[in-house]
């Protein structure tokens, strides 16, 4: 692909220059610390405001290192969606709209190149964020908790949560190509994700689906069987390769 080395180290100086590396990583990393101190002191909390407004109760469940994964990897997942959804969707409109993209494939770099760097400089500021939220949610559960994740498995559901996101980030990356505006291609990565979740409670194709990834993921972290993961991964790892696909076969024959 020619030219995808100058236009990666093109996409992550601007990740950096409009400081959207920093805001997504700011975002994982509240988000990695709340998931555990919710699951730690929620229930005094609820017992406390129970006590001072006339003694009614809520039943809350005691904190657990079960509930502390679940809400690292909720709280991550949801809001890394979005963050995905976010990166992706003025990546390719935006250059079309301001001309810039016509500029750039004047030079001797192909639209492959083009839209390649894009994708990777998006998953890798993802990954960023994704390795310094997980991490400060593995270190506050190791300060609040007597017992920890296995380190394996938490890596293990680090990585699968960082492919989830690259999978809506590159639906919204096709969207941004399809689409000369923003908001239309944030609005297929919306639609994607509702799809994607009414497909996940389906039998047989369930489990293959982006969303679902989030079971095994959480089994792994928890050190437990998650099954049979290996299809619904090789599935989403093609997934992202046809969506690229796709993405460049529609902007190849696009007029810039």
């Amino acid at each position: 692909m020619m030219g995808f080395r100058v236009l990666l180290i093109k996409e992550l100086r601007e990740q950096l220059r409009t400081n959207r590396l920093i805001a997504v990583a700011a975002v994982f990393v509240l988000f990695g610390i709340v998931g555990p101190l919710t699951d730690r002191y929620m229930k005094q909390l609820i017992d406390a405001i129970g006590s001072q407004r006339g003694g009614f109760s809520i039943q809350v469940p005691g904190p657990s290192l079960d509930g502390a994964g679940g809400q690292i990897l909720k709280n991550l997942s949801q809001f890394g969606i979005l963050c995905a959804l976010l990166l992706g969707m003025g990546s390719v409109a935006w250059e079309k709209e301001r001309g810039t993209a016509g500029m750039i494939l004047a030079k001797p770099a192909s639209r492959a190149a083009f839209l390649a760097a894009k994708l990777v400089a998006i998953s890798l500021t993802l990954g960023v964020a994704v390795t310094l939220g997980c991490g400060f949610g593995y270190l506050y559960t190791l300060l609040l908790y007597p017992t920890v994740f296995p380190l394996a498995g938490y890596l293990a559901m680090a990585l699968l949560m960082w492919w989830m996101l690259v999978v809506f980030a590159a639906i919204t990356l096709l969207g941004s190509t399809l689409t000369r505006s923003a908001i239309a291609a944030a609005g297929i990565g919306v639609v994607a994700l509702i799809v994607f979740g009414i497909a996940g409670v389906l039998p047989v194709i369930g489990d293959y689906m982006p969303s679902s990834l989030g079971a095994p993921a959480l089994d792994l972290m928890l050190g437990r069987d998650p099954g049979g993961i290996a299809g619904p991964v090789l599935f989403n790892v093609g997934l992202v390769v046809a969506l690229f696909g796709v993405t460049w076969l529609a902007f190849r024959r696009q007029e810039l």
